[in-house]
Formats: C-alpha cells, sequence, structure tokens
C-alpha cells in the first residue's frame, strides 16, 4: 500500500467517525502521517479538548478505526496546537 493509499484510508476512517465526535461538540482532524506510514497524528477539537475522555475516545473509538482501515498504523497521537 502506498503512502497515498495509507493517507486516503486514514481520511476514510475519521470520516466513520467524525460524526460521534461531533455529536458531542468536538471534531477531528488529520495533522500528519509519519515513520513510514506506521505514525498517525491528529487533532481533537471542540469538546474533545480537555474532555477527560478523549484519551480513550482516541484510543479505543478513532485508533481501532484508523487500523481497521489501514492494518499497518500501529499508533495514533493526539497533538496539542
Amino acid at each position: 500500500m502506498t503512502s497515498e493509499e495509507v493517507k486516503s484510508n486514514v481520511l476514510k476512517a475519521l470520516e466513520e467517525i467524525r460524526p460521534f465526535l461531533q455529536s458531542d461538540g468536538g471534531d477531528i482532524s488529520l495533522l500528519g502521517i509519519e515513520d513510514n506510514d506506521t505514525l498517525v497524528k491528529v487533532q481533537l477539537k471542540g469538546a474533545c479538548v480537555g474532555c477527560s475522555v478523549n484519551q480513550m475516545t482516541l484510543k479505543s473509538g478513532v485508533e481501532m478505526t484508523i487500523k481497521k482501515y489501514a492494518p499497518q498504523v500501529e499508533q495514533v497521537v493526539n497533538i496539542d496546537v
């Protein structure tokens, strides 16, 4: 799978999870994919910032969904800007 295909699949995963985040007043955006397509950097926005469950959301929801679309991804991290 090329890096462009990985990015496309990660974006599809974010589109799948975005409605759940938006229903809670939040959102997510892709900042980048690094380390030979194994590390995905995202930014949680809106109500997701500072939410006590955002790390759980990131691991169980976002990371799991991204790995479903792009199995080579090993880690998803949230970058506070």
